[in-house]
């Protein structure tokens, strides 16, 4: 294979995750992903990128499978940007106790850190006892194996480093190898599902309070990010919120969620 059939095929591929999952990768980060697909060609026996593409446009479920997960960034730790978890704990929360039951999404939840740090906040801020009476936070990611982790609840030090000690000791036992499980009683109140956030209808009955969908609109391209944008304003109840990085803006996006302040936004009344 020449190395512009090479870059060819591999563009095909790209095409098709952008298609399927909504995840871009510019030229600027080509060659990233043509790493990423490499380890994809070792797990499925493939002898290239030719073969790949052929076997995704085929609808191999286990080719399609490894390919999402291989490009998907599953870089995160506890208590990630604590300013906007500052936000959460001292506007947010006061707002969701009003209700009776109390649902999050963390959307784009990788391997469940965030959805376990929010959970540890409420479980500060109410009680655990009332935590796990009213709050019910689902995590959701586009990747199987990063979901099964989140629902294991085993972390190393890379993804507890930020956890101060006091609530290390509190809410995680040692297991081994210097890692951590998180305590039952918090493990209850979050549940983790395989989603694809482009795919529609999402399989809600109920909205929700408050919507986290941090670093990861800027793997989308714009339109994909106004459309993500609009289905996760449906399924937010009037008045919730919607809680995106620090770094993500979707003030220029021209969507119906109402800036509150850096990385929050409200969906009107």
């Amino acid at each position: 294979m020449t190395a512009a059939s090479r870059d060819q095929a591999l563009v095909a591929v790209r095409d098709w995750l952008n298609a399927t999952s909504g995840i871009f990768y510019p030229d600027r980060k080509f060659d990233l992903f043509g790493q990423r697909m490499d380890r994809v060609l070792r797990k499925c026996g493939l002898a290239d990128y030719a073969e790949l593409a052929r076997r995704l446009a085929d609808e191999d479920i286990a080719v399609q499978r490894a390919a999402t997960d291989a490009a998907s960034t599953n870089h995160t730790s506890f208590f990630r940007e604590p300013q906007v978890l500052d936000r959460f704990r001292e506007t947010l929360l006061p707002d969701l106790m009003r209700h009776e039951r109390i649902r999050i999404w963390s959307a784009a939840c990788s391997t469940g850190d965030e959805a376990y740090t929010l959970g540890i906040i409420a479980a500060e801020a109410m009680g655990l006892d009332a935590a796990q009476a009213r709050l019910a936070i689902l995590g959701t990611d586009v990747s199987g194996p990063v979901v099964k982790q989140a629902e294991a609840a085993v972390y190393g030090q890379n993804h507890l480093q930020t956890v101060p000690e006091a609530l290390l000791a509190r809410y995680f036992q040692p297991v081994g190898m210097q890692q951590y499980r998180l305590a039952e009683p918090l493990r209850r109140i979050c549940t983790f599902r395989r989603m694809n956030l482009k795919s529609l209808p999402y399989p809600f009955r109920n909205r929700f309070h408050a919507v986290f969908c941090r670093n990861i609109l800027y793997y989308f391209d714009r339109e994909t990010q106004r459309f993500i944008l609009d289905a996760l304003h449906e399924v937010t109840e009037p008045g919730g919120w919607l809680v995106t990085s620090v770094t993500e803006s979707v003030r220029d996006l021209g969507t119906r969620w109402e800036p509150v302040a850096t990385g929050i936004y409200r969906r009107p009344e």
